[in-house]
């Protein structure tokens, strides 16, 4: 037995093994890194100035990421020799111990018995009578893991969202170029388009009959090419009106762009949800499977708020129609929560997190303790967590993120992807020196 525990030391361990591991461990650090450099060239070259910064987000995540795992390294020995009493251990559990033993350590699977005695053994005997260690090595690793993969599967699910969004998006050009190519005033086309909508907006005047209808219209067509010349010619006016052929569509892509650097990366308050979750995640409590409800619930608020903004436009141009006034759609910040747009970006990231927390959170259970965990609960809850899981997903990128885009233009102010790069920098280098100049 003291054979097999020195063999397992790198002291005891073959040269050719350890250099060997080494190897792979470096070529394949190394041609990630390559890979990410390149990647940021080929967006360079491109001009996506915006996606190169999102991937230098990516980075940034990578390093706290590599920065978590050196800390879990480093301080896993003195975590474990710190001894709590074993009553304050046995509170709070994710699952029921199965077995009477000394050692709190043994909670999930009877095949791995032998393995989590002999852990516990080995981390416990610096600990007196009645105490156990705070964590052991095995759960240590396993949370080790576990952000790692919840990092992981969070950065594939904002791509996704955000190509898959993108590409809805991008289907609305050859409207753009449409309006571009019309010879006649579009001012003049916008009128009978705007009675359209209007004629559907007399009989929802009613704040819940407009809620539903908001509600159930983000399903299906949740942005027609009536909405998108209406708040597209509602901005121009607001923002630009002395370029009337002025490049919506390609403004919305820029401002796709700079926010999806915002949402790549995993903010404290993503982190601080996480911490929660861990804390609530207590047998009996089904914390895991009510949570994966939340992304749904505020999905569905989002998008019927955005659906009812575009409702609220067309409103307040029937009622300037009424009063004799220009029938034009006014942007205004009073219509979004708090009076601020953004909020609603915040938000979507929160969703797309906690999505790829629950997905993230059944693979790392299914992969550590198997399928018949106890975290894992009944057939029926898993099914319905996965089943939500994709419908969000699909929702996000298809309706949501795509209402989010054009409807948040119709703030007070245009947002940060109104000029291209190369515009952008000297204006924002500009103001910076006359602010230095005024204080």
């Amino acid at each position: 037995m003291a054979a097999e525990g020195e063999s397992q030391s790198l002291e005891y361990t073959s040269t050719w093994i350890v250099a060997s591991v080494c190897s792979v461990i470096v070529l394949v650090s190394f041609a990630a890194e390559r890979g990410l450099h390149h990647l940021g060239k080929l967006l360079l070259q491109k001009s996506q100035e915006s996606l190169f910064e999102a991937l230098q987000k990516l980075k940034e995540e990578l390093m706290l990421l590599g920065f978590i795992s050196l800390l879990l390294t480093v301080v896993q020995g003195p975590i474990t020799k710190i001894c709590i009493p074993e009553d304050a251990a046995s509170h709070m559990l994710p699952c029921k111990m199965r077995t009477t033993t000394h050692h709190v350590s043994e909670t999930y699977r009877p095949q791995t018995i032998g393995k989590r005695l002999l852990l516990s053994a080995e981390t416990a005997q610096h600990c007196p009578q009645g105490k156990v260690p705070l964590l052991s090595l095995e759960a240590l690793h396993h949370l080790h893991i576990f952000i790692f993969v919840l990092a992981v599967v969070h950065v594939i699910f904002c791509v996704t969202t955000m190509v898959l969004g993108g590409a809805k998006i991008r289907q609305w050009k050859h409207w753009e170029t449409a309006i571009k190519n019309k010879h006649t005033s579009r001012r003049n086309e916008l009128i009978p388009e705007l009675a359209t909508r209007q004629e559907s907006v007399h009989w929802r005047k009613s704040a819940i009959v407009s809620w539903v209808m908001s509600f159930f219209k983000q399903f299906y067509a949740s942005v027609t090419k009536s909405d998108y010349i209406t708040l597209r010619e509602g901005f121009i006016a607001a923002h630009c009106p002395s370029n009337p052929k002025f490049d919506f569509h390609d403004y919305m892509m820029r401002t796709l762009e700079v926010d999806f650097k915002k949402v790549v990366g995993i903010s404290w308050y993503l982190w601080l949800f996480v911490v929660f979750f861990l804390l609530l995640n207590v047998e009996g409590w089904h914390t895991y499977f009510w949570l994966a409800f939340l992304p749904l619930i505020l999905l569905l608020l989002v998008g019927a708020k955005l659906e009812h903004i575009i409702t609220r436009l067309a409103q307040e141009v029937d009622e300037e129609k009424a009063k004799g006034n220009e029938a034009r759609v006014k942007p205004s910040d009073e219509h979004f929560w708090f009076h601020r747009p953004n909020i609603v970006l915040y938000l979507i990231h929160f969703i797309l997190f906690q999505n790829s927390f629950e997905i993230a959170f059944f693979f790392w259970i299914w992969s550590t303790y198997g399928f018949d965990s106890c975290i894992m609960e009944k057939l029926g809850y898993i099914i319905t967590r996965l089943l939500m899981g994709v419908l969000v997903q699909v929702l996000c990128s298809y309706s949501t993120l795509p209402l989010y885009v054009i409807v948040t233009q119709m703030g007070s102010m245009f947002k940060e992807g109104m000029f291209k790069r190369h515009l952008a920098d000297p204006i924002r280098a500009w103001v910076s020196g006359a602010k230095g100049e005024g204080s």
